[in-house]
């Protein structure tokens, strides 16, 4: 067979510059060193992959981090590397499973674009790691594509006062000389643009209880306001489990950034708030379930293309509905008629099955996606829905997802006709009529 280059691109219909053709990662092997006072990261991956076919060079996402070395198998490889793009070269074509070693260093900095500064970012005293949907090649070489799921085992060394905290199972921790070296393995298949780097002044404390391990890790400082906001975090879980089945990891961590955070930021088995989110009153504990939803419809069930993104937000908006009435709030028809006259008053002028790049964290994504929910409540009836509702994270768990495979899957559960109602809500701009 004569060896490919690899050419064959396969990339996100939304971001076509990310992801890679003709091979597939099946394990990513982080060691980093990170000196939070220079920001300064050095780090060596060890990428274990399947090609495809025989390829004579492929390729890497990589920010702007400077490539030492590269070693394909145990040989050195021939690299070039601009922002964005890390082309090898190996001494021999690469056929079945090879690894590729990549040495690199620098001051990492988030990836810029039309949803500001997503990535690897300095906070006052630590660090925030955020990549949806395309900052994780800001921190280590990837295929940086949603449907690309990998295992990962990460290393970071740090300065001693400080808590990392990575997603994945904590390993080991093992202290040094004015350093600590944290070692965190997530087993689950996982995309890149999931895992996460947490660093900062830290105490670690026990969430909840429960079945499910809960962990957070919160300044010091704010422990008296975070035992109240998220006090009913058990109750949250709980009730999660309820509605769409077993927790999909074995973990869960709460992080509470010393810094004010725009919108909190959910990772695999991880979700990232910031100070401001804590006020003593609970006034942000919609958002508190709505990232813990994540971690079933986002996070275990990952979009296979970003165009499928209302499979994300749609359910963790219709989450926040259901913990409202569950916890004595606003019953789910009552967000969703209230939501429905909103955007009635609203321009008509996207579909949320494929909202485009420019709008697919539009807040119509995440209230009409939840809004097709309800209407598909209404139309299947209780039993039949809160069966779909468990069946489709429970069934595809750690698996990637798409709007077609949803609308086949959900048919299953009722012989009513959906595809009238899909087309409705989710292939036209025009907002169909709200039934109680």
């Amino acid at each position: 067979m004569t060896p490919r280059a690899g050419a064959e691109r396969s990339t996100d219909s939304y971001l076509p510059a990310h992801g890679n053709g003709g091979y597939r990662v099946l394990h990513y092997d982080l060691d980093l060193d990170y000196r939070i006072v220079t920001n300064r990261l050095a780090g060596r991956a060890v990428i274990t992959a399947v090609a495809e076919q025989p390829l004579s060079r492929f390729t890497l996402d990589l920010g702007r981090l400077r490539v030492t070395e590269v070693r394909v198998g145990n040989r050195p490889a021939r690299f070039s590397h601009r922002p964005g793009k890390l082309r090898i070269m190996p001494a021999q074509p690469v056929e079945g499973h090879f690894v590729v070693e990549v040495r690199y260093a620098g001051k990492p900095v988030p990836i810029s674009g039309r949803w500001g500064d997503i990535g690897w970012d300095e906070l006052t005293d630590g660090v925030l790691v955020a990549s949806q949907p395309n900052g994780a090649p800001s921190w280590f070489p990837c295929d940086d594509r949603p449907a690309a799921k990998a295992a990962f085992r990460v290393r970071i060394t740090t300065a001693a006062p400080y808590t990392a905290v990575v997603t994945g199972d904590l390993v080991s921790r093992r202290r040094g000389a004015g350093t600590t070296i944290w070692e965190y393995e997530r087993a689950e298949p996982t995309a890149p643009y999931l895992m996460s780097v947490q660093i900062g002044r830290y105490d670690l404390i026990n969430l909840a209880s429960g079945e499910v391990r809960q962990r957070a890790a919160i300044p010091p400082r704010l422990r008296r306001r975070f035992a109240h906001d998220f006090g009913r975090h058990g109750e949250i879980m709980a009730t999660m489990q309820r509605f769409f089945g077993p927790y999909p990891f074995r973990e869960y961590v709460v992080v509470v950034a010393d810094d004010d955070l725009d919108d909190p930021v959910e990772a695999q088995g991880m979700a990232v708030f910031g100070k401001n989110h804590l006020d003593g009153r609970r006034t942000h504990e919609r958002l508190v379930a709505h990232e813990l939803a994540h971690q079933w419809f986002g996070n275990s069930l990952t979009v296979a293309d970003w165009r499928h993104i209302w499979l994300n937000e749609g359910f963790a908006t219709y989450a926040e509905w259901l913990w409202s009435a569950v916890s004595g709030g606003m019953s789910a028809a009552t967000h969703a008629a209230q939501w429905h006259a909103r955007l009635r008053i609203r321009p008509a002028d996207m579909t949320v099955a494929n909202p485009g790049v420019d709008r697919m964290f539009d807040p119509l994504v995440y209230k009409r996606g939840g809004l097709t929910l309800h209407a598909l409540r209404v139309l299947m009836g209780d039993e039949a829905f809160f069966a779909l509702l468990r069946g489709w994270p429970t069934e595809h768990r750690h698996s990637t997802v798409t709007d077609q495979r949803f609308r086949a899957y959900a048919q299953t559960f009722t012989p009513k006709p959906l595809a009238p109602l899909f087309t409705d809500w989710l292939d036209r701009p025009e907002l169909p009529p709200f039934k109680k």
